[in-house]
């Protein structure tokens, strides 16, 4: 089961074979957030408290396209406690 925290390869897409941390979890939806893995360009209108552009951001991924890499040694860890 993916978790955020843990560490997950991905499968398929643009970023196949990366490898990266689970940074929010979409379970609702299937989809996880992983740390700089399938960034999207967003444009942000400039307000009064915040100025405005083009920002980069981790995009949603389909939890089917991922892969825990981490999850033995965290059973380990666990083993060893």
């Amino acid at each position: 089961m993916i978790k955020k925290g843990l560490k997950v390869r991905v499968l398929t897409g643009k970023d196949k074979k990366k490898e990266g941390e689970v940074i929010e979890i979409d379970r609702a939806n299937n989809r996880a957030k992983v740390k700089e893995i399938n960034m999207v360009k967003k444009h942000v209108k400039t307000t009064k408290e915040k100025k405005g552009g083009i920002f980069s951001k981790e995009g949603f991924i389909h939890l089917s396209n991922l892969k825990l890499i981490e999850e033995k040694a965290e059973k380990k860890k666990e083993a060893k406690k």
